[in-house]
């Protein structure tokens, strides 16, 4: 059975790494979608499509990694459309894995299952936070993966957050 998991990963924190773990405890493979994947230099969509690509495969353990497929999913603007778009670029799935209430009434009301995730620390440990606490100077790494923090130093992402608060 393959399950489907969205997020735009702003950045690929431990309650995202939280719920690949959930989700891959139900199901034998995993297609991680990239939401947002066409935005990037924006202060909610800071990071690339690649960079989040890289801070998620970077984070997982090599078995886990084995039954990941990670896929890009532009924004669409049509939210009636939007999950027959994400068909179109990831392969079939039984599970939709998510947190938002939106979209899993968007995927309940096509009758596919869903389950949601449950969330991890959720008032400190959100991609917004996170982004905040790194433009900041605050310690901010023991809330992402070792592969994601070594991803957010190679790319400088003090800076660029810096650069695009301003």
């Amino acid at each position: 059975m393959n399950g489907l998991l969205i997020g735009r990963f702003q950045p690929f924190h431990i309650g995202h790494l939280s719920a690949v773990k959930f989700a891959l405890s139900k199901v034998e493979n995993l297609w991680i979608g990239i939401g947002s994947s066409n935005k990037s230099n924006e202060k909610r969509n800071p990071f690339t499509a690649d960079e989040r690509k890289e801070m998620i495969l970077s984070s997982l353990d090599p078995e886990n990694a084995k039954k990941i497929g990670v896929y890009y999913v532009p924004d669409t603007g049509d939210h009636d459309k939007w999950t027959y778009h994400v068909d179109a670029i990831v392969p079939k799935y039984d599970i939709v894995f998510s947190n938002d209430d939106f979209t899993l009434s968007l995927y309940k009301k096509r009758g596919i299952e869903t389950i949601p995730v449950p969330l991890l620390q959720r008032e400190t440990v959100s991609g917004t936070h996170i982004r905040e606490m790194i433009a900041a100077d605050k310690d901010w790494s023991s809330l992402v993966p070792q592969g994601t923090k070594n991803v957010l130093i190679k790319i400088g992402a003090k800076e660029r957050l810096c650069k695009i608060s301003q």
